[in-house]
């Protein structure tokens, strides 16, 4: 994961500890991680100033000796497991297991209290077998306390109530260092203006990725097929920042916009009092002279049209409308298309002698519902470009929404989805009901049912196992394969049978939330 830059201005509550121990927690977590540079130690009036980025303070009436011993074990006990913390991500869990060792609780740990549930007071809570205390964490909107249960027989005392006080605060720095790191970098304003980059840990990626990378140090035309959506045009980019034209402009045309009428004076330009009130300019051609020409859609231009783009690919030379004589440029062709030329070459559509110019060299972009397991990916991407509002989260559910649907409009079919679900969405985690219905439709007409039916998992596995078994025209044996069982438990859910049907359970929002 790359460094993510300091941040500043993060101010909690409260420390009261001997500095030997208050010193070590500041350096180890400093040194701990990328994110932190520096804390600052408040205790009532005096002030330890070791850095810009955290305050951690404490009002002075409660120094107490017992109390700054068990910080004290505390605080070197963390502050020594920090050194040898390899993932940055789960550094609060070091404080609870410290903590349970240190009093004795039956069981200890931060619930993190969501946006949908109703408010809970922030007030410290004790009874005779469990207490609570909020954990002051930075970000807005976000709500966390430190619960601790104790058996009844033996509740906590005042000593361990003030501990545990006092290790909220020291959680609320571990959180923070913890949100920091899963923060990802900042986005370029190419990034967040631009499209995304080439995204995705799949075969299909990766093979995607190899291919680019080699055709980027050539100058050959090159070929770009695939669906419309998939990303033609962020491949072109590739190809042309990683190659030795990097440094010159890359122009992309739509050629299915171009009127037919105005064709040559877009691409090759036009010269000065052509006619009446024109003005000479120059053409596509001529702006990615030294760089790239992207013609995107490349399979929409007129038969006419054609023949021209072929003339200017083979000799590399335009003449401008109205001109005297043609004009050298040193421009890289990259097409692009969402229909096979091959098959229209057969047709008679495109012509063939162009195809044979643009195919040399042709790269075939994979659609989105060939290579799922990148929509995890695609998904955070495009939820850290508005995290503007917050750190944007998704459910499980959701997400398993997102892999089971096939995405005609692909990757940026996904992206508008992202924007709807982020504007329509209640909390800064997007729901499966935040999702729009032409999605989820698929997804819930088989979830839905059973859960508005209260159906447990072995009804759905029967089920289901009928289904295949089906498919496979009663073959047991097929159907163990299709489904990736043993024949024992194949017959194990044929067998069963339901002894009635629960009564309904509530909303299917039921369901999502409880998968938080």
């Amino acid at each position: 994961m790359p460094e993510t830059p300091a941040r500043s201005g993060i101010c909690y509550s409260s420390i009261d500890t001997p500095f030997k121990s208050r010193e070590r927690f500041r350096r180890e977590l400093t040194n701990h991680s990328s994110v932190v540079r520096g804390i600052k130690i408040v205790i009532g009036p005096v002030i330890m100033d070791a850095g810009p980025n955290i305050s951690i303070a404490v009002p002075p009436q409660w120094r107490r000796a017992d109390r700054r011993a068990g910080l004290d074990q505390l605080l070197r006990h963390v502050a020594a497991d920090l050194v040898n913390a390899a993932d940055r991500r789960h550094l609060s869990n070091i404080l609870t297991d410290r903590l349970r060792q240190l009093a004795r609780v039956r069981s200890v740990g931060l619930k993190e209290i969501t946006s949908r549930t109703s408010p809970r007071s922030v007030q410290p809570v004790r009874a005779r077998d469990y207490v609570a205390f909020a954990v002051p964490v930075k970000e807005e909107g976000r709500q966390v306390m430190l619960e601790a249960s104790f058996d009844a027989r033996n509740g906590p005392d005042d000593w361990t109530c003030q501990l545990i006080e006092a290790a909220a605060s020291i959680a609320a720095v571990l959180l923070e260092t913890e949100r920091l790191a899963c923060t990802p970098a900042p986005l370029t304003t190419v990034d967040r203006d631009g499209a995304a980059p080439l995204i995705g840990s799949s075969d299909a990626m990766r093979l995607l990725r190899e291919r680019v990378e080699r055709v980027a140090n050539t100058n050959f035309t090159v070929l770009i097929e695939g669906e419309s959506g998939v990303g033609k045009e962020l491949v072109a980019r590739q190809i042309h920042e990683l190659g030795p034209r990097r440094q010159g402009p890359f122009v992309a045309i739509n050629c299915a916009a171009l009127v037919e009428t105005l064709i040559e004076a877009e691409l090759f330009g036009i010269e000065e009092r052509t006619a009446t009130g024109v003005r000479g300019r120059r053409g596509k051609f001529e702006h990615a002279d030294g760089g790239t020409l992207f013609l995107d859609e490349i399979s929409d231009l007129s038969a006419a049209a054609q023949a021209k783009l072929l003339r200017v690919i083979q000799d590399l030379t335009v003449e401008r409308v109205g001109g005297s004589g043609p004009r050298q440029i040193n421009t890289r062709i990259v097409a692009a298309t969402n229909r096979p030329l091959a098959a229209l070459v057969d047709r008679a559509l495109f012509r063939t002698d162009l195809f044979y110019r643009l195919s040399g060299v042709e790269i075939r972009v994979p659609p989105l519902r060939m290579r799922k397991g990148d929509i995890l990916e695609l998904t955070q991407y495009f939820l850290s470009r508005h995290e503007g509002r917050g750190r944007l989260t998704m459910t499980a559910a959701a997400v398993d929404a997102l892999i089971a649907y096939d995405w005609p409009g692909n990757v940026r079919e996904l992206e508008r989805m992202i924007e709807g679900a982020i504007a329509t969405a209640e909390s800064r985690q997007i729901r499966v009901d935040d999702l729009p219905v032409s999605l989820r439709g698929g997804y819930g007409e088989h979830l839905v049912p059973s859960s508005q039916v209260g159906d447990t998992m072995r009804a759905w596995g029967s089920r289901y196992a009928r289904l295949v078994l089906e498919k496979n025209a009663g073959n047991k044996r097929q159907a163990c394969r299709a489904l990736n069982i043993s024949y024992h438990t194949l017959n194990s859910y044929l067998r069963y049978r339901p002894a009635k049907t629960p009564p309904a359970t509530g909303h299917p929002r039921e369901l999502v939330s409880s998968q938080n």
